[in-house]
């Protein structure tokens, strides 16, 4: 595909391999122009990034530049600052926008697509890794709908901090090559409300082995455009998932059992850190079993399973923290629909979707026993313990990161009255005065039967302490910090942006020097804009 945009040569950005299997071995789009439209039996369209006027670099991830054999002076040259703003191509860089559908908020919604999201293409590097490069917010695609493919800095710095600090959270995730602003003005209506206003354009370079959604099959069987649903899958199974072998039925199914696997795996850590996402859509569901889409997503601050931070499902709550589990057996249930004129059996694939029940099971169960400090998991005694925990969680308004993090410092001494048992988890209270005498006595019966069964183990303080704070961390990306972030570089201060980045690199870690980054959220943050529930606008 010939390309318009200029290319340029660089010691490093030109040694980048790329191989772009995908738009070389799948249906492409015949059509070559850029505007709206229905794309039918094909994967992808070529699209080129729109250029901007003053791109100008806010961050980038080392770690990531690494994965792409990228060093320092590359990512900090004006080149790299062009290319990955959308100005220039890269030499070897074919770029595109894909086609998918997809349930939104459990309705089909047809056609969606990469909207504002523009694939460079997909490199191998020394390692023989692949890892596929995407702009987010380079401008219109065929699949942009009424929308101007573009993105602003607030939620492109959420992208950015949140894909870096999953990752070192140990939650499966895209990652971000590079936070770039635009020099260019925006026009969002941030709630909907009818107040657009004008705000700062940013791109991200988002990283992953793949992008690929739920979505992407079901497009095609919703078409019943058969012959591409089997060439997507061939070619997923082939290039992501090698090691079950060559395309089958019986490697389908195989595929479809590690896909349920790898989300299970995925949902087990969101509810171990308190993420929501937010937006769990069809589309917004990888097919490796990945954290992608940061749009409107959250931390628990206080401890709540109803809690959605997206202001679109504020009334359905669909996509709450405590119904993730469910929303993610639904999607699969949808995927295995999509796959099924492939398989055209329904027993295997129902059994597929019990094994993500059983692994979720599983999982959560390993999960809380390493967040408790136990040896592992014992059903009879350890059900009704982290039932009970819940109760206790939902007492008083109490901080899930902190509380977990401060439940690793109580000691196993025996004969402690309320108030010294308490104490060294006070600061997770955010209204420590509505801790009744009733609720002191209710929390202190769950530590001390909680203390009694660590006991049991015969962990050591000093064990349970480093196997609790290896999973329980202290600094998670906070709404409020992320929005502090967001305001300063919006004034042209992203110094908080790169703090935040490197503080979120070892989130386990104290980190004396930044203990304000793990304080508990205040309350002037409480029901501010972009400090709580956030919408679906750019």
């Amino acid at each position: 595909m010939k390309t318009d945009l200029p290319t340029q040569q660089s010691p490093s950005l030109a040694d980048l391999n790329f191989d772009n299997r995908f738009v070389r071995e799948l249906p492409a789009d015949q059509n070559y122009s850029n505007h709206v439209r229905q794309v039918e039996r094909a994967c992808f369209s070529y699209v080129q990034p729109t250029p901007v006027v003053a791109p100008q670099l806010v961050a980038y991830s080392h770690e990531v530049a690494t994965l792409l054999d990228l060093d320092q002076p590359t990512c900090e040259s004006d080149l790299f600052v062009q290319v990955f703003a959308g100005n220039q191509l890269s030499p070897g860089m074919e770029p595109y926008a894909c086609c998918y559908g997809g349930h939104q908020f459990g309705n089909w919604a047809g056609q969606l697509g990469d909207g504002r999201a523009i694939n460079l293409g997909e490199i191998v590097n020394h390692l023989g890794a692949r890892w596929a490069l995407q702009l987010k917010g380079a401008g219109p695609t065929p699949y942009s709908r009424r929308a101007d493919g573009l993105a602003v800095l607030r939620s492109s710095v959420r992208e950015f901090l949140c894909s870096e600090a999953m990752h070192h959270l140990g939650v499966p995730t895209t990652r971000a090559l590079s936070l770039i602003l635009t020099g260019e003005q925006v026009t969002r209506d941030m709630f909907y409300d009818g107040h657009p206003k004008q705000e700062p354009g940013a791109v991200v370079c988002r990283v992953a082995p793949s992008f690929t959604r739920f979505g992407s099959f079901q497009i095609f069987t919703s078409r019943n455009e058969i012959d591409q649903l089997r060439q997507l899958v061939d070619y997923t199974i082939c290039t992501d998932f090698s090691h079950l072998g060559e395309p089958s039925v019986v490697v389908y199914l195989k595929w479809f059992e590690e896909i349920c696997r790898k989300t299970a795996a995925m949902i087990v850590h969101w509810m171990r850190v308190g993420f929501v996402h937010g937006v769990m859509n069809t589309d917004n569901m990888s097919i490796l079993g990945l954290t992608i889409d940061y749009g409107p997503y959250g931390w628990l601050e206080d401890y709540n399973p109803d809690w959605t931070p997206n202001t679109t499902d504020a009334q359905g709550r669909r996509y709450r923290f405590g119904n993730q589990p469910q929303i993610a057996l639904w999607n699969l249930a949808q995927l295995a629909n999509a796959i099924y004129p492939l398989i055209e059996q329904t027993e295997p694939l129902e059994e597929a979707l019990q094994l993500y029940g059983f692994c979720y099971k599983q999982g959560w169960q390993e999960m809380m026993a390493q967040k408790l400090g136990l040896k592992q998991f014992e059903p009879e005694y350890d059900l009704p313990l982290t039932a009970e925990l819940e109760k206790v969680l939902l007492l008083v308004e109490t901080d899930m990161t902190i509380f977990y993090r401060k439940l690793a410092d109580l000691d196993l001494v025996d004969g402690q009255d309320n108030d010294n048992l308490l104490a060294p988890l006070l600061d997770a209270y955010y209204q420590p005065e509505e801790l009744t005498e009733k609720n002191k006595q209710q929390i202190c019966d769950w530590l001390r039967t909680y203390l009694k069964r660590v006991g049991q183990d015969g962990h050591r303080n000093v064990e349970r302490r480093q196997q609790m704070n290896a999973v329980n961390p202290k600094y998670v990306l906070r709404n409020y910090l992320a929005q502090i972030a967001i305001d300063k570089s919006e004034a042209g201060d992203h110094s908080l942006v790169n703090d935040l980045l490197q503080v979120m690199r070892d989130p386990y870690a104290e980190q004396p020097e930044n203990e304000e980054f793990a304080q508990k959220r205040p309350d002037w943050a409480r029901h501010r804009a972009g400090c709580s529930m956030l919408s679906c606008s750019s």
